[in-house]
């Protein structure tokens, strides 16, 4: 976990996808101008340095622990931040505690056409073969278990994880290297299994009960997203906005940093 010097009762919290860590947001928190302060930025349970929770992944339990996080580190208030998976959360906190949550921003969020994936897999699988081929992924590197780690890190040093890693970005040449090793090194499959089995037990009606401003980017050649996931968003949210960015996939923060980055600070100057 990574927090920045507190300077007011008011957080931005960050939170990670399914294959990522703490160190996903780092081209983003560069990319912020003027910096941002009261930051908190997790290891979500059972990615980065932070164990497998016992009990599982819920998404009921993640939005709690992150609330405990924020009140223990004298914050009451918070605008948060979610990519992919972490969207997802992010949108639960923001109804599980409406009366603390400022501003929701999601960038390339699991949303529903990820639900209707890991719900009906024949049906959503084909409306996005990008999420159900991660998913046969990670079963088959959760299936080699101690092994899959070495096998990733062999992939990126000689060279193979980049091509494989193609699709999450809109232009995979103009990636730094350092990016796709991070892949290899962060992605936990046995937990991205556990989250894709919380979301298909997840009640997404929870968000009707978002009152704060929610603002959400992706990129247009996001393969986890579904075409018409914003739209089904905006009918359940209120004040819903989204941004399709050309020049970026999955991984919008890490593709165009400063769009993400100028929406962000718009919600924080809104709420001061």
């Amino acid at each position: 976990m990574r927090v920045s010097d507190r300077a007011s009762d008011a957080a931005t919290i960050l939170l990670h996808g399914a294959a990522g860590s703490w160190t996903t947001w780092t081209p983003f928190l560069r990319a912020v101008e003027p910096p941002l302060r009261d930051v908190i930025v997790v290891d979500l349970p059972g990615w980065g340095e932070s164990p497998f929770p016992e009990q599982g992944i819920d998404v009921a339990r993640l939005s709690r622990a992150i609330r405990e996080v924020a009140l223990r580190l004298g914050y009451t208030r918070w605008t948060v931040v979610g990519h992919s998976l972490g969207g997802a959360i992010a949108l639960d906190i923001a109804a599980r505690f409406s009366q603390q949550t400022d501003a929701v921003v999601l960038v390339s969020p699991s949303g529903p056409a990820v639900l209707d994936a890991v719900r009906r897999p024949i049906r959503g699988g084909r409306r996005l073969p990008g999420f159900a081929g991660m998913l046969l992924a990670m079963r088959i590197l959760a299936g080699l278990g101690s092994a899959s780690a070495p096998l990733l890190r062999w992939l990126d040093r000689v060279g193979m994880l980049r091509p494989l890693s193609s699709p999450l970005f809109a232009h995979p040449a103009l990636i730094d290297a350092s990016v796709v090793s991070a892949l290899a090194a962060e992605i936990r499959p046995r937990s991205f299994l556990a989250a894709a089995r919380a979301a298909a037990v997840y009640d997404e009606t929870t968000w009707r009960g978002i009152r704060c401003p929610v603002r959400s980017v992706r990129g247009a050649r996001d393969v986890f997203v579904g075409p018409d996931d914003g739209a089904r968003l905006a009918s359940t949210i209120p004040d819903f906005r989204e941004t399709v960015l050309d020049a970026a996939g999955h991984f919008a923060a890490i593709e165009q940093p400063a769009a993400v980055a100028a929406l962000l600070q718009e919600l924080v100057v809104a709420r001061r």
